[in-house]
């Protein structure tokens, strides 16, 4: 069995894929994947989200701000009051995007800092996303104790340096369907890297959908193709791969419920 650690089940367009949620899952379920983590990006949308996915036992969720999507300052008890239900494994996604949002690193940083410190104040382990932040990423990680709380980086596409420094704090490393692309040379050689007890999967639906789907709406079944394809970059078997990074996945996210 496999795990999808990280899909935006509330963004999916069911109209475009002419299914409905519970046929997304099903679809999900015939390719072996047991658990679904769905990844809040705002917290206006959270109730919502959390809506949707509330007669799923096989579906969990996180709580957090997308840094392209955090405008002001972070209500950081707020973010404290939605993260403490139940259902809630994670804080995130958080994180640094200085390619899209140049304008913004004050706000991102300090959002940044804020979930750290309520991961660590609930005991959830982070999701961050990263992207071209790698020096500011990692110092803030250790300025403020991140290693306490742990996490992962996800949809993960920076160097080896980044990824080696993030597992040396106890991070785990997440891997998306990117990794298929033709163009991801570096990538690839990072995941061949990557040691098997640090790494996870996910699919970053309804986005980066992986070949042989590139330019499709992405879903939570496509992460069998990602693990297929990570196992051959690796050089092991299907099954050891979808062992290890489901177990990797309990193992983070301790909090999530099995049944």
């Amino acid at each position: 069995m496999i795990v999808d650690s990280h899909c935006h089940l509330d963004r999916l367009d069911f109209d475009k894929l002419d299914l409905n949620l519970d046929q997304v899952l099903d679809s999900a379920r015939a390719k072996q994947v047991e658990h679904f983590l769905c990844v809040s990006v705002t917290l206006d949308q959270f109730p919502s989200m959390l809506e949707k996915i509330q007669g799923y036992s096989d579906v969990s969720a996180s709580c957090g701000v997308h840094p392209l999507d955090q405008k002001d300052a972070l209500d950081k008890q707020r973010l404290i009051d939605l993260a403490s239900h139940e259902k809630v494994v994670a804080i995130g996604e958080t994180g640094l995007d200085y390619y899209y949002a140049k304008d913004t690193h004050a706000v991102q940083q300090a959002s940044f800092v804020g979930h750290i410190e309520v991961a660590n104040e609930l005991q959830k382990p982070l999701i961050i996303h990263t992207r071209d932040a790698r020096e500011d990423t990692i110092n803030l990680m250790r300025a403020h104790n991140a290693e306490k709380c742990g996490g992962v980086l996800h949809c993960f596409t920076e160097d080896w340096d980044m990824a080696k420094k993030a597992i040396d704090l106890g991070f785990y490393i997440s891997i998306s369907g990117i990794v298929t692309f033709k163009n991801a040379v570096e990538l690839k050689d990072v995941v061949k890297q990557i040691p098997l007890d640090r790494l996870l999967i996910e699919t970053d639906s309804p986005y980066l959908a992986p070949v042989p789907y590139r330019g499709k709406t992405n879903q939570p079944a496509y992460v069998q193709d990602v693990a297929y394809y990570i196992a051959d970059l690796k050089g092991i078997s299907y099954k050891e791969l979808a062992t290890a990074t489901t177990n990797n996945f309990y193992s983070l996210f301790n909090l999530v419920n099995k049944g």
